[in-house]
């Protein structure tokens, strides 16, 4: 294959919990098609790669008559916990599904190949190659949500584990003895930071009478506290879930300083829902407990940053790196300078 033909063509994909969004982009990477469902009560391993493919199909179609024949590769950010050479997720409980052979029939379907990615880690991968931590040499992402996911590229590569991607950010233990943690464990940066946690104490505050416009726009209902409530809460003076944000924001900071410690990136990058709802605040009472807690030596010359790409940064991370893939254009590379 040619890698710097220009008739090729990448799909991306991202799926979550509870909706899906396909992509077609050319070998430029300029985005031809793309289309957003939601998932709404379908579940099971057959029911969702079923609309998956029709999703796929219709971007196909969307973009040129001649699309299909010329795809490439397909790129699919997916959560949970994941075989990343076998190609199969290995659990999605939001989802149904266990021991999905998912490349097998996406290849099957679509005769072409097909990579496999955690969502975050295609997320922070589209943040490196097209938003905002372009040129870096080592990025972290950091991406709040209804829990909280963490990936990093360094010389270009994602980092993972041996078979499943890594950098848990979100169970990072902040807390010793705080708030049980869906993992089982207590005090994990996802039991006090992520969405649902927020929303929860934002939930509680409402109750108290703390909080009288998130009660007045969801109640005490947590599906009805989405991030762009809690955003104009603030602005409309609930003061108790500002203090509420910032602390979640603190926490994520703390467990960021950790990370620097760890990797001494030159960006970190801050993505995800309750982020793009209230940027600022997100960048400042991280960026400054980073600045606190880290050590010196690594903070000079970091970045903060906001992610760029939004709902796109994991469709193109995962068609970059579906390409990267196919065309072999990331040769393995030596982790350190020193090495030959």
């Amino acid at each position: 294959m040619n890698p710097n033909s220009t008739q090729r063509l990448w799909a991306g994909f991202d799926l979550g919990g509870t909706k899906m969004m396909a992509a077609l982009f050319n070998a430029r990477f300029e985005m031809l098609e793309s289309q957003r469902v939601r998932l709404g009560n379908v579940r099971g391993s057959k029911a969702v790669t079923a609309q998956m493919i029709a999703l796929v199909r219709q971007v196909l179609r969307g973009a040129m008559r001649d699309a299909r024949g010329r795809l490439s590769g397909i790129g699919l950010g997916v959560p949970g916990p994941l075989d990343l050479d076998r190609g199969i997720v290995l659990e999605a409980p939001n989802l149904g599904w266990k021991n999905v052979a998912l490349r097998r029939i996406l290849e099957q379907t679509f005769r072409c190949p097909v990579v496999l990615a955690n969502d975050v880690d295609a997320g922070t991968f589209g943040e490196y190659r097209f938003g905002a931590a372009r040129n870096a040499r080592c990025a972290v992402g950091i991406f709040p949500g209804t829990g909280i996911g963490g990936g990093c590229v360094y010389e270009g590569r994602l980092i993972r584990g041996k078979t499943g991607s890594c950098m848990e950010i979100g169970h990072i233990q902040v807390q010793p003895r705080g708030p049980l943690c869906g993992c089982g464990r207590r005090g994990c940066l996802e039991a006090v930071a992520s969405r649902l946690a927020i929303c929860a104490e934002a939930a509680a505050a409402a109750y108290r009478g703390q909080a009288p416009h998130i009660l007045k726009r969801a109640g005490t209902d947590l599906r009805e506290i989405r991030s762009k409530t809690l955003a104009a809460a603030i602005r409309e003076g609930d003061f108790s879930i500002e203090q509420i944000m910032r602390h979640a924001a603190r926490q994520i900071g703390t467990a960021a300083a950790s990370v620097v410690n760890l990797l001494a990136p030159d960006t970190v990058v801050l993505g995800g829902g309750l982020v793009e709802a209230m940027p600022k605040l997100f960048l400042r009472e991280v960026r400054d407990v980073v600045r606190r807690d880290a050590m010196k030596g690594f903070t000079k010359g970091l970045r903060v940053m906001i992610a760029q790409l939004g709902d796109e940064a994991t469709v193109m991370g995962a068609a970059a790196l579906a390409a990267e893939r196919v065309c072999k254009t990331a040769a393995p590379r030596p982790l350190s300078g020193n090495q030959p």
